[in-house]
């Protein structure tokens, strides 16, 4: 019987500035410099790839308890080419154990054609399914991308076809999956011009098409400030319950890095409030 390959893409880039986290910067009306902007890159997109490693591993273990022959591979997905040394160096920081890191240069004109091109590089390799996260979201978990798999697996088993994704807090998604069978087309649904959300575009394509799609927990990425705050303080809240939940990955080169920087969240005073003393009164 042979091996059925399965991928997490991990689409990301070697943090740079003045081309990382751009939205982030003074310049385009963030909080931080170029050089900042990219080294808060480098932590999330370290944090967020350990939550990959750890969820495939235990996907493996699965595997190999109950004798499945299945291979999980972690894809970094990243362009242009000549930059995959340089990542690799980066990526070598971590723990990665027992999983294949490979590496793969996504193409087009654009990112729905870059996102397209991703997957049919690994259904030209052999794959029969994958999932697809970014380097930018620190509380992506391992429940997340472990039951995106599963769901994979339900779709292949009863349609052939499938997709799976987590939504963003922005109308978007955070985690893509796809089966082999799926005929999924990418074409205008990030960054349209036309108004309409990645989320509505691709559920309004599934639905067109007849694709069966599983919906899980909200994940957050990181894009502006209000996103930055936001992560920030569910990081300061995984730290403590990670002693609780097992399960959770604290993103702790992000909690470092805001630490050495002197980044903390604050929320002004609001005085703003339904009127409580009347209601009780």
């Amino acid at each position: 019987m042979s091996h059925k390959n399965k991928a997490l893409i991990f689409f990301t880039k070697v943090p740079t500035p003045g081309l990382t986290k751009t939205r982030l910067t003074k310049e385009h009306g963030g909080i931080f410099t170029p050089e900042e902007a990219a080294e808060l890159y480098r932590a999330v997109m370290l944090d967020t790839a350990e939550v990959g490693f750890r969820a495939l591993e235990q996907l493996q273990t699965l595997a190999t308890n109950t004798k499945q022959m299945v291979n999980y591979d972690f894809v970094i997905s990243s362009t242009p080419e000549h930059d995959h040394p340089r990542l690799k160096e980066i990526f070598d920081e971590l723990d990665q154990r027992h999983i294949d890191l490979k590496f793969i240069a996504d193409r087009g004109q654009n990112f729905n054609e870059h996102f397209n091109d991703a997957f049919q590089q690994l259904w030209e390799l052999g794959y029969e399914s994958a999932v697809a996260i970014g380097g930018d979201q620190p509380q992506m978990t391992t429940t997340s991308i472990i039951q995106a798999f599963h769901w994979l697996d339900r779709f292949q088993e009863s349609h052939q076809k499938g997709l799976v994704h987590c939504p963003c807090q922005a109308c978007g998604v955070s985690l893509v999956g796809l089966t082999r069978s799926t005929p999924m087309d990418f074409a205008g649904v990030f960054y349209n011009t036309d108004g309409v959300s990645a989320l509505d575009a691709i559920i309004n394509i599934c639905s067109d098409k007849a694709i069966p799609v599983a919906a899980l927990e909200t994940v957050a990425d990181i894009d502006n400030v209000e996103d930055l705050a936001h992560a920030l303080s569910l990081a300061h809240s995984q730290s403590y319950t990670s002693r609780f939940q097992p399960q959770v990955v604290v993103p702790q080169r992000f909690l470092n890095w805001a630490k050495e920087t002197g980044l903390t969240v604050c929320t002004p005073p609001n005085s703003e409030h339904d009127p409580r003393e009347t209601i009780d009164a």
